[in-house]
């Protein structure tokens, strides 16, 4: 006699905390100590359960080639400008990360950054890096095992060589250099015993380094509310040194605080916005000398105004461009002409997304429109750069970072005195795209708001097939159409790939945000069963084809489709996930994002959190639809916490057999939320895509 498979025991609590008057059940609070002996037990158990299930999946060794092919495109970032070098990002075939390389005046290239080099496991990720204004020194911030704790370095670009000891606590750090290169301003996390136990992630400073002088020499750089809240902070200097720009937002809150300082003169920072005035702001002084504002103030869509810096107040600014009420204004760059130097003549480069998808347009320094920047179709930006002063043979130049759907990562080139965009560094890996067709469409939410998707589909055939949905729908983050080896992949093999743009995220501003977050945060749901119901209804696949995927906040997002419409979906990939959503707050960064979705101190954002936490909606006797968990144990953002008690509740409660609809952990160590070498990300992909291939018939 066969016995079936059971899953690991794990022991339910009687544990009900009362709230605000509400009892909340938390049988599974004891797996929130990843060191509790029961945990360690029952994780093991996990491992071994889900790499059984995995490893037996048909078709993985296709699938990884696929992955690869696809993945060894690589990628090239824009270039950045400094007195004639030329300083890039890219990732070649076969390299697991990407490095940085730079371009001497007189045409030599030389590779700077090699994460692969500094450390051949793998595990060292390069987190961010800029260049001085000289282009003699570059900045650059390096972390390890997945746990984003950077720690700041500066090397010589003649000798390639650190020029000082590494600064450490340099988490999310903002680095802005003085003209010169001898000094910088840079964003350090406090020490531990200078916070309370657990709160040094939530404590920044912005300091004054000078090159070659220990960190204890620093000036701390201080104003009137600098460091009143949980702030994370962005600097800005002037290209002739004079301003310093300071803003802050507090955790992730869409709203911006920023202060001005005349460097020239007594270096005091004055208070332009704070968090009470509730409106996002980016904010530089330009090289005209004027104070530039992209702001959402009377303008969910954000328009662009003007100010002189030394009359920074709100009261002085002046409308360059008005919002669009169609588009999203995203960024803006100058543009020096080639034939002058005189900031007068100026040109600002406006990108915007209408509808997740990218544009560029060309206005004088008065705001007036003057012509659109060509691009290749329905994509996306990844950057846009234009030549420093110091440089001006490059003057008049834009440069692009393009994606699609079908293109990998790109620079494109556009010549304003020609008007015309050509290509200008193509990905350096050869690749075959599968045959595809893509579509933007329309589809109707709940409460009627009109909600669009991306579509791939491959050509040819016709009927439903099975279909991978996926989106994200929270912090004003937009999802855009970007190339993808797991989606060209899926459809490769037959599927259909769809990208829903969901409010909660900023495809159209920051009432969309607004519209799916704090106690809107069922409309993002709404949104995403719409759309699932929407491939059904027009034939591409049906509710036992159906598969979706997400991540983070995207992992919350599944996590609720998955609890609310069960019978909608047959698979599911839930990924570095929040899912108590009422104890979120009491792990890694979770209180920084109670702006977001509310915090379950306050009785009514306690009813929002309880009205959707995929944690507490799970039922017993429900039919779940196959479910896999990816977590990591070096993610420093969302604990493995909430994937451990989401996966106990599932195994307990579903009617699903554990081999047609199985609830499985998939756990690794040594990565984290962010960043990872590329086999880590295919041998991921392979175990997601399988798993959701298998559980709706796609063959591989």
């Amino acid at each position: 006699m066969t016995v079936a498979p059971a899953y690991p025991r794990a022991e339910r609590l009687d544990l009900v905390d009362h709230l605000h008057g509400r009892p909340v059940a938390d049988p599974y609070r004891w797996l929130e100590d990843p060191d509790d002996p029961r945990t360690r037990e029952w994780s093991a158990a996990q491992d071994t359960l889900a790499r059984a299930h995995l490893d037996a999946l048909p078709g993985r060794d296709r699938l990884a080639a696929t992955l690869g092919a696809l993945t060894d495109a690589g990628w090239v970032g824009v270039p950045v400008w400094r007195a004639g070098r030329r300083f890039a990002s890219r990732r070649e075939p076969g390299q697991e990360h990407g490095v940085v390389s730079v371009t001497d005046p007189d045409g030599t290239e030389r590779v700077l950054l090699d994460p692969a080099a500094i450390d051949p496991t793998g595990l060292t990720t390069l987190d961010a890096w800029i260049p001085d204004q000289e282009g003699r020194l570059l900045a650059y911030q390096l972390s390890s095992g997945g746990d984003e704790q950077s720690v700041l370095h500066v090397l010589d670009v003649g000798t390639g060589r650190d020029v000082e000891p590494p600064i450490d606590r340099c988490r999310y750090s903002d680095v802005a250099w003085l003209p010169g290169g001898e000094e910088f301003f840079y964003v350090r996390m406090v020490a531990a015993d200078e916070a309370p136990p657990g709160e040094q992630a939530f404590h920044r400073r912005i300091w004054r380094h000078r090159l070659g002088t220990p960190t204890d020499a620093d000036v701390l750089l201080e104003g009137p509310g600098l460091y009143e809240n949980h702030n994370y902070y962005g600097v800005d200097v002037s290209d002739d040194g004079r301003w310093l720009v300071v803003s802050a937002n507090v955790g992730t809150a869409r709203r911006d605080s920023v202060w001005i300082a005349d460097l020239h003169g007594d270096a005091v920072l004055i208070p332009v916005l704070t968090q009470a005035d509730d409106v996002r702001c980016g904010a530089w002084v330009e090289r005209d000398g004027r104070l530039y504002l992209l702001t959402t103030d009377g303008a969910p869509r954000f328009r662009l105004a003007v100010t002189d810096p030394t009359t920074p107040g709100r009261e002085h600014w002046r409308e360059l461009v008005a919002e669009d009420p169609d588009s999203v204004l995203e960024g803006v760059r100058w543009l020096q002409p080639a034939d002058s130097a005189d900031p007068a003549d100026g040109v600002l480069v406006l990108a915007r997304s209408r509808h997740a998808t990218a544009e560029v347009a060309l206005h004088d320094r008065e705001g007036t429109f003057r012509v659109t920047v060509p691009l290749p179709g329905l994509g996306s930006l990844r950057g846009l750069t234009t030549a420093d002063p110091a440089t001006p043979e490059k003057q008049g130049t834009l440069w692009i970072g393009w994606t699609d759907l079908v293109t990998p990562q790109q620079v494109r080139r556009f010549d304003l005195e020609t008007g015309d965009t050509v290509l200008d560094t193509a990905a350096p890996g050869a690749v075959e795209v599968p045959p595809v067709r893509i579509a933007q469409q329309e589809l109707t939410s709940a409460d009627g708001t009109t909600v669009r998707m991306f579509v791939v589909s491959p050509v040819g055939g016709q009927g439903p097939r099975p279909a991978l949905l996926t989106g994200y729908g929270g912090f004003g983050i937009h999802p855009d159409p970007a190339y993808s080896s797991s989606a060209l992949a899926w459809v490769g093999a037959g599927g259909v790939y769809a990208l829903v743009s969901l409010r909660g995220g900023g495809e159209e501003g920051e009432a969309w945000h607004r519209a799916g977050n704090r106690g809107n945060k069922q409309n993002v749901f709404d949104d995403f069963h719409a759309a699932a119901q929407a491939l059904v209804d027009t034939g591409a696949t049906t509710p036992d084809q159906l598969a979706i995927l997400g991540g983070s906040n995207g992992g919350l997002l599944v996590g609720a489709a998955l609890t609310q419409r069960p019978e909608l979906y047959r698979a599911v990939v839930c990924s570095a996930p929040l899912l108590d959503m009422v104890r979120y707050e009491h792990f890694s960064l979770g209180r920084t994002w109670n702006d977001e979705y509310g915090t379950a101190d306050d009785a009514e954002e306690l009813s929002w959190l309880l009205s959707y936490s995929p944690y507490h909606h799970v039922r017993d006797g429900t039919a779940y639809p196959a479910v896999l968990f990816t977590v990591f144990d070096s993610d420093t953002r969302v604990d493995p916490l909430h994937a451990r008690k989401m996966c106990a509740a599932l195994q307990h409660a579903t009617s699903g057999d554990l081999t047609t609809r199985p609830v499985l952990l998939r756990r690794e160590t040594d990565v984290g939320h962010g960043a990872r070498s590329v086999s880590r990300s295919i041998t991921l992909g392979v175990d997601q895509l399988s798993f959701l291939a298998s559980h709706t018939g796609l063959p591989l």
